[in-house]
């Protein structure tokens, strides 16, 4: 398999993890299992996810590894907030607060500090790119994928970003899906609230058994059931990385797994598509979920607009 089958891979993977798992977002299991039983048929289109990961995408094609947090603080001036004319349709917490910083004429880290969402997943979200970018190389995507994080987060946020990049990287190395979880480990602190949910959510997945039981014991080990919002890097990175193991690296059925835990569903099977498609390459994402896969329309970000995700891939995997 190239690295261009599993970077097209990789891209598809989630924005159809973020496209199914879009209805399911913020819903808990039991009211998913009631609609739709075991959601498995993409029914609109994507978030910000997958248009924050393609701006990301474009970063890489023109800086490569000489990236860094100036130079994506420059491209949001530029390229994202003359366009803002309104609301930023659908954007998360942090990147709504970086816009703001950045508006105000603070820099890196600043702009990620200054708000009070640095623990979001808007980095995790996006941090596919950088894997791809850098196959193989978990600690590169790692450190790439931070310069990205310190505009718009901080703490665990970063450290989530860091963890998916390193996830992704290894899988496009050909790393098995134990070596992929540890490969998101070895690119976070031990101590970190994102390494121990990790480990606590993967500890679940042992083996066959009940989905529902398993869903439970997955909120039980890591879901902060008390806070009102759901985009919390450690809770959406460790779900991510279990629904990949349950999945056993299938990529339907990571992917529908993963937007059966609800919270932020539509992350959680972006995180585990992007690293599932790019183990199992552009034909490991079923077809039917491929032909719903369009171009962008930039209802969050309206520099991507039209850009379509498996030309982003081969201009990645070009770079390599």
């Amino acid at each position: 398999m190239t690295f261009r089958d599993k970077a097209r891979g990789c891209l598809l993977g989630l924005a159809a993890g973020d496209a199914l798992g879009a209805p399911a977002e913020n819903l808990p299991p039991s009211e998913i299992r009631r609609r739709w039983g075991r959601l498995t048929e993409i029914e609109g289109g994507g978030t910000d996810d997958t248009e924050y990961a393609i701006f990301a995408a474009s970063l890489l094609v023109r800086h490569g590894h000489a990236l860094t947090s100036a130079d994506v603080a420059q491209a949001y001036r530029r390229e994202i907030i003359p366009r803002v004319t309104g609301p930023m349709r659908g954007a998360g917490f942090s990147e709504l607060g970086t816009v703001e910083a950045l508006r105000r004429r603070l820099e890196p880290p600043l702009t990620g500090l200054v708000h009070s969402h640095g623990w979001s997943d808007g980095l995790a979200m996006r941090a596919a790119p950088y894997g791809v970018f850098c196959p193989g190389d978990p600690a590169e995507a790692a450190r790439l994928v931070e310069q990205d994080g310190l505009v718009s987060g901080s703490g665990e946020g970063i450290l989530g970003g860091r963890a998916v990049a390193g996830a992704v990287a290894a899988a496009m190395g050909g790393a098995s899906v134990q070596d992929v979880v540890r490969a998101a480990l070895s690119v976070i602190p031990a101590d970190s609230w994102t390494a121990r949910n990790v480990v606590r959510a993967t500890e679940q997945v042992t083996g066959p058994a009940d989905e529902a039981a398993l869903v439970e014991a997955l909120h039980e080990a890591v879901v902060v059931r008390h806070y009102p919002w759901t985009d919390v890097a450690p809770e959406a990175v460790a779900l991510a990385l279990a629904a990949v193991l349950a999945g056993d690296g299938d990529v339907e059925a990571s992917v529908t797994f993963g937007v059966s835990l609800g919270r932020d569903a539509d992350t959680i099977g972006a995180i585990a598509g992007a690293i599932t498609g790019a183990m199992r390459g552009e034909s490991g994402v079923p077809e039917r979920w491929a032909a719903r896969i369009g171009p962008v329309t930039g209802k969050c970000l309206p520099v991507v607009a039209g850009r379509h995700v498996l030309d982003v891939a081969d201009e990645l995997a070009g770079g390599l």
